[in-house]
């Protein structure tokens, strides 16, 4: 992917990628309509234990938006099971393969977890009486999806992340089925056209984006936990082990690391742009676009940051909450994504990632 490449889907000549736009439009407030005790509930739910994505939500049409919410918590406590690492796999395994079956058993819940966002697990009860309140459009597709990604997720308890395409099938086992999902739900909902539900692999190449952006950010914290997810032939060209990028001694080799992996993210920029470019619905659209501009400018805050590996680059909520409110139409999201690859596309020579297919975007 050349710098020509990316300037092309961002709408402007080669030379104009440098310029730094600011965009400001306005954010949409929360709906007025009248909630049940328990959609309340999950509405809170969904404000502890991702508020960026509920913020986003705030501006989709009601049925959809409450789909939506229930679909994130059922994801997140699907992921809260995957990510609990005081779960034995003897215990975990089984559950993950069949935590769909669960959304249809009303007295279902998980008391056990150690993990931050453990309520979803103790009172889902709570949010699987939502789920069941939903259409049945939006069941079907929320349960098969949590039955497919389950399964994927299970596969990858018991294997490690080698290649670079274990790292795109772990992706869409845990990340774009989600999107494939939440796509679908656009399409059902006749919000957005069939082919927003029907293109799988434009929905989840958008999703990877922002999971490939998880995974790099979160380095140090899955590395405190006993988790990996950066690739071995990736980091391998630069450390005997994956924990040795974080030693202050192998700060260069790491940042050649670190570059490489964000690279790699960056791939799946221009079926970002399609995927948001098919959307009509204007909450559906401030949604993906808010979620994604937050990516791209992780990315950037990490790019050939040492001080990534030491867990100190977060994004102030103020920040995340500006680039929400800019990000409102295509013009503003390519303004985003153009200024925030202008800080990742120039590097000196000596700092660009080892791998040959990497070296062309630069």
């Amino acid at each position: 992917m050349d710098r020509e490449y990316m300037c092309g889907w961002l709408g402007r000549p080669a030379e104009h990628c440098r310029r730094k736009v600011q965009v400001h439009v306005g954010l949409p407030g929360p709906g007025t309509d009248s909630l049940s005790n328990g959609l309340r509930t999950c509405y809170r739910y969904l404000e502890q234990t991702g508020w960026s994505f509920g913020a986003a939500m705030q501006a989709m049409d009601s049925e959809l938006r409450h789909a939506a919410c229930i679909y994130f918590l059922v994801l997140r406590a699907l992921d809260t099971i995957e990510d609990d690492m005081s779960i034995s796999l003897e215990t975990k395994i089984p559950m993950l393969r069949e935590f769909h079956t669960y959304l249809h058993q009303p007295g279902w819940r998980y008391t056990e977890s150690k993990a931050k966002d453990k309520q979803v697990l103790e009172d889902f009860p709570t949010i699987s009486l939502e789920f069941r309140n939903l259409a049945k459009v939006y069941q079907d597709v929320i349960t098969d999806t949590c039955h497919k990604m389950g399964v994927g997720m299970a596969e990858f308890l018991e294997k490690r992340v080698d290649s670079l395409q274990d790292l795109e099938k772990y992706c869409r086992c845990v990340a774009g089925l989600g999107g494939i999902g939440f796509s679908r739900l656009y399409s059902a909902s006749e919000l957005e056209d069939p082919i927003v539900g029907q293109d799988t692999e434009l929905a989840s190449s958008m999703t990877l984006f922002m999971q490939k952006t998880n995974i790099i950010h979160d380095y140090l914290e899955d590395q405190l936990e006993g988790r990996e997810f950066w690739p071995r032939e990736v980091w391998s060209r630069y450390a005997e082990k994956l924990s040795d990028l974080a030693k202050p001694e192998n700060a260069t080799m790491a940042v050649r690391c670190l570059n490489e992996m964000i690279t790699d993210a960056l791939q799946h920029v221009p079926d970002v742009l399609k995927y948001l470019s098919r959307l009509k619905n204007k909450g559906v659209f401030n949604y993906w676009a808010s979620l994604q501009v937050i990516a791209i400018a992780t990315l950037a805050a990490c790019y050939n940051n040492k001080d990534m590996f030491r867990g100190i680059v977060k994004m102030q909520k103020e920040q995340a909450v500006t680039l929400m409110r800019d990000a409102t139409n295509m013009q503003a999201v390519k303004a985003i994504m153009s200024q925030h690859l202008e800080e990742v596309s120039w590097v000196p020579c000596s700092d660009l990632p080892e791998n040959p297919k990497h070296r062309p975007f630069f």
